[in-house]
């Protein structure tokens, strides 16, 4: 598998359903793959608040209904043909 360059300078955009404190940022930190954007579904305060600590750029998006204020196509990687 061979990643495209332009994701591999810019990093990846990430939709996290049900985010929890990130650990999927924790993850991909680790694992040293670059994020472009993340955004994130979660509605218990205070894992928003350890978010908002530790990953400031985190994009909320509320609750795990889909927001009216973000396309969905915004979030989706187009290949360049």
């Amino acid at each position: 598998m061979t990643i495209d360059p332009t994701i591999q300078s810019k990093g990846y955009t990430v939709l996290s359903l049900f985010d929890g404190m990130s650990c999927g940022q924790i993850a991909l930190k680790k694992l040293g793959i670059k994020v472009f954007k993340y955004f994130a579904s979660e509605i218990k305060p205070h894992a928003i608040r350890v978010t908002k600590h530790n990953f400031p750029d985190t994009i909320h998006i509320g609750d795990g209904q889909f927001p009216k204020d973000i396309p969905i196509s915004s979030l989706m990687w187009k290949p360049q043909m």
